[in-house]
């Protein structure tokens, strides 16, 4: 197991990372998720041997990792483009490590792993004739061939189109849970940590602001700016928090609502009428092949993004009731 306690790195007397502490279990899959400059990349370096911290304790297995070269750490770090050997074929990359400690049946083994990455056939190419997807398997599949005690990916799908992104995350969280390699990945995408991780870590500003369990964090970011990058569409507090919160019975300082936590509702909650509590206008109104999503201004909340069945014939201008789906909502702070 990796453990980190309260580490610290700065360059310059400038802070990147401060007094982080973390676990990747074995066998898990830990995200690091922030954004662009908030310590994420450092801190794997860190744990690869790459950077020295100036302060705190980084082990593996009880065991401090201080003065540990990284080729000694038994790690294995993925950079986001691969850093695939040009002229090598596929299966000379992936076996290069495995060539290097002379291990046997070296061919079978390259075989396993390109099967396992879902690129059987795959070896007698080059990487310059392979996809930007193919080639981040190939990656992968080196990285997994020294059978390495812990996997750092370092923001491995970022250089992706979004589809192809979405697409090889599913594949690669089915991979990572075959190989069963415990691995820690630090991204600023959201979506690819839902996809990819079994716990969550949050940075921001070079601190870790949360972690725990993916639908623990989800479902109780620990405040507002954690909500929205997450993806929540809108935190309210105060009065109008109090407001949303009254119609599902929970109370609060502040609630964060995803874009579809609020409906247009067939009739307000107790025959209110449009004047009840969550009661507003509709300023826009936009169709999708799977909903009709549309806006309305609340009187002392403002424009919120709300669901409408399409029987429910809404138009701008309309006078409507909002319900609240507690599932789709978030009382920060709260545990």
């Amino acid at each position: 197991m990796l453990s980190l306690e309260d580490v610290s790195i700065s360059y310059d007397g400038t802070p990147a990372v401060v007094g982080a502490s973390l676990e990747v279990p074995d066998g898990s899959v830990v995200a690091v998720l922030g954004p662009s400059g908030c310590g994420k990349s450092t801190l794997l370096r860190a744990v690869a041997g790459l950077e020295r911290p100036t302060g705190g304790r980084i082990g593996w297995d009880g065991a401090d990792l201080a003065g540990v070269p990284t080729h000694k750490r038994g790690f294995a770090l993925m950079f986001q483009d691969g850093q695939l050997f040009t002229h090598l074929t596929v299966a000379r990359n992936v076996g290069y490590a495995l060539r290097l400690r002379r291990a046997p049946d070296v061919a079978q083994r390259v075989e396993r792993l390109l099967a396992l990455v879902g690129l059987e056939g795959y070896g007698a190419r080059l990487p310059g004739t392979l996809s930007g997807g193919e080639r981040q398997r190939v990656a992968l599949a080196r990285s997994l061939a020294a059978e390495p005690r812990l996997l750092l990916l370092d923001e491995p799908l970022s250089a992706l189109d979004a589809g192809l992104r979405e697409r090889l995350a599913a594949d690669l969280h089915d991979i990572l849970r075959e190989a069963g390699t415990t691995t820690l990945v630090v991204t600023h995408d959201q979506e690819e940590a839902f996809a990819l991780a079994d716990r969550l870590v949050v940075m921001r500003e070079g601190r870790i602001v949360q972690q725990g369990d993916i639908a623990d964090v989800w479902a109780r970011p620990v405040d507002a700016q954690t909500a929205l990058f997450l993806g929540y569409a809108r935190v309210l507090d105060g009065a109008a928090a109090a407001r949303v919160l009254g119609v599902v019975g929970l109370e609060g300082d502040a609630v964060a609502l995803r874009r579809s936590a609020l409906t247009v509702a067939p009739e307000p909650a107790g025959g209110g009428g449009p004047g009840s509590d969550l009661a507003g206008t509709v300023r826009a109104v936009r169709a999708t092949p799977d909903a009709i999503r549309v806006v309305v201004a609340v009187p002392g909340i403002g424009e919120v993004d709300a669901l409408a069945s399409p029987s429910a014939r809404t138009a701008v201008g309309q006078q409507v009731a909002l319900g609240v789906d507690a599932s789709r909502l978030a009382v920060l702070g709260r545990t």
